[in-house]
């Protein structure tokens, strides 16, 4: 019966040229208007290398200080910091804990340093400086080398790991593990190189990563040296010891409050850390994300965008179904109820709706791969976003497709489908839907 019906369906579009083209176009625009919306947030959650473990990671981007103390007047709450927190804070909070399987501290953003050759002229690449167990928590794949150790960055090792353009920029090559030059003027070596990292990985991303100890992220620090310029990644387990890790986290923040009552300060947690959806919706350090908004915003603008074609479309099946009265009518005349009537109609139009929305999800696909470097761009690098098709290909995107879809079908061809089925058998046959 399935296949019966959508063999007439495509064969009434077949006579029909005019109105499908329109139809399936128009399903089409709307479908791949809502991909490319959700591609964008998609990308921002997805795992892909190096940060393939995104499910299980829990990011710290900032620290807040404030010195809102118990027991002082709300006249003398005085100050509240927000931002980076220094390395010796980062330890004290994350660097203890028990239940993760690797905790990496790292500098918030990158920062353009110089890179250059004996007697060849220096260029600017965009560097991170890190610890050893960033290469725990990230998985970058390295071409040739290794990367540094833990120990490496606490005996402040002049080493680099470089990414593979970053190498051939400076060396012409990418095989130049254990090979010198120079970092701002000082003398590194190359510990290893790694494949090209997209800016879509925005904890991971740079061109070239150094040990924190011989930059200047670690030892910049202010607010009696709380505040700085790290970042903190965690990899757990499991998600499901997301909960545990923060009480774990809650605990040393307590404990690190209680040495800290006699400054008159202490630290406020804001949930934190944040899982990669949350952190992703991050604006701003002295306020928590607000997930639920932010889901209601873009179901908002998700149903705009199929109400919108459904209400066009909604007119097209009406005139489609007008030209269909009489078949109707010997629909119902030889016993066809109108149950059976509705959902085969119904069923009609979401042969259409899929059919078109294959056509705009594979539109979106190609488009967001093609125009990643506009689509996916941040201020924050200079360089452009690259993103694998595997991320766009991937089987949520397509189940958001055919969910949409769906819902497209029942907005456009709902209503005009239950009239047509409460059609009166006589006013059908003679041609009249009444």
């Amino acid at each position: 019966m399935i296949l019966e019906i959508t063999r007439q369906t495509f064969s009434q579009l077949h006579s029909q040229r005019m109105l499908a083209s329109i139809a399936i176009s128009g399903t089409a625009l709307s479908i791949f208007l809502i991909m490319v919306v959700v591609m964008i947030q998609d990308v921002k959650t997805a795992s892909f290398s190096p940060e393939s473990r995104r499910d299980r990671f829990l990011h710290a981007n900032a620290g807040s200080i404030t010195t809102n103390l118990d027991d002082l007047p709300v006249s003398d709450n005085l100050y509240e910091s927000n931002g980076s927190i220094s390395y010796q804070t980062a330890m004290e909070q994350f660097g203890k804990l028990k239940t993760p399987e690797a905790v990496t501290i790292y500098s918030t953003s990158v920062s353009s340093y110089v890179a250059s050759l004996p007697g060849r002229p220096s260029t600017g690449i965009e560097t991170r400086a890190t610890d050893g167990n960033f290469w725990k928590v990230f998985d970058f794949t390295f071409i040739s080398g290794k990367p540094f150790t833990q120990a490496d960055f606490e005996a402040a090792s002049p080493l680099a790991v470089l990414s593979e353009s970053a190498a051939r920029r400076i060396f012409g090559s990418a095989d130049v593990a254990g090979q010198s030059f120079e970092v701002n003027h000082l003398p590194y070596r190359v510990s290893g190189v790694v494949k090209d990292v997209s800016t879509l990985a925005d904890h991971a991303y740079a061109a070239m990563w150094l040990p924190m100890t011989t930059t200047s992220d670690f030892i910049d620090t202010w607010m009696n040296g709380w505040m700085g310029r790290c970042a903190v990644t965690i990899l757990a387990k499991d998600a499901s010891d997301f909960d545990k890790i923060r009480s774990e986290y809650e605990k040393r923040v307590e404990e690190m409050n209680k040495s800290m009552r006699s400054e008159g300060w202490k630290f406020i947690t804001r949930n934190r850390p944040y899982t990669q959806a949350k952190d992703s919706i991050l604006k701003s350090a002295n306020i928590e994300p607000d997930e639920d908004a932010d889901r209601r915003q873009r179901w908002i603008v998700y149903l705009i965008l199929l109400i919108v074609p459904a209400m066009n479309m909604n007119g097209m099946t009406e005139s489609r179904l007008r030209q269909r009265v009489e078949e109707i009518g010997v629909r119902r005349a030889f016993g066809c109820s109108r149950r059976q009537l509705f959902l085969q109609l119904l069923w009609e139009n979401l042969v259409v709706t899929v059919a078109a929305g294959v056509i705009g999800w594979l539109l979106s696909v190609v488009f967001a791969y093609m125009c990643s470097s506009f689509i996916f761009s941040s201020p924050m690098y200079s360089a452009s976003p690259t993103i694998d098709i595997s991320v766009l290909l991937n089987v949520s995107t397509f189940l958001w497709a055919l969910l949409f879809c769906f819902v497209l079908n029942l907005l456009s061809t709902g209503i005009p489908s239950f009239r047509a089925s409460r059609t009166n058998v006589v006013n059908a046959l003679k041609g009249h839907q009444q």
